[in-house]
């Protein structure tokens, strides 16, 4: 009989090692998901994340194409692109040289302190 005789035992793979594989091949495919879901996300924000790259910008050519030199401090406003309107934050510090000013412009979603875009740029006098 076979039972009696190792050497008649017949060859194939046991429950645990059925068990480790199937614990393997689903993490695998849990990682592959949590993948999948980072992708969706990103692509759901970018096109907001371009309109915010507008807003910014628009923001900065306008502070260049003013006819006064601005002072410091901060002021925010509504920019509307796409259907969205989006907080710009501008805030404009001194520097060293006074001919020069620190411009950091952020974008967010009104309801979100998640900065969608940050531009900064020194603005010179003349």
């Amino acid at each position: 009989m076979c039972r009696s005789n190792p050497q008649c035992r017949l060859g194939g793979i046991t429950l645990v090692e059925v068990l480790v594989a199937l614990t393997i091949v689903a993490t695998a495919a849990l990682a592959a998901q949590h993948a999948a879901d980072a992708l969706v996300r990103t692509a759901q924000r970018e096109p907001l994340q371009w309109l915010a790259q507008l807003c910014a910008h628009n923001a900065q050519v306008a502070l260049r194409l003013a006819p006064t030199y601005p002072p410091p401090g901060q002021t925010t406003t509504t920019c509307t692109q796409g259907g969205h309107a989006l907080a710009v934050t501008v805030d404009i510090d001194t520097t060293p040289n006074p001919s020069f000013r620190r411009v950091q412009v952020r974008v967010r979603e009104p309801d979100s302190g998640y900065a969608l875009a940050t531009l900064t740029t020194v603005l010179g006098r003349h």
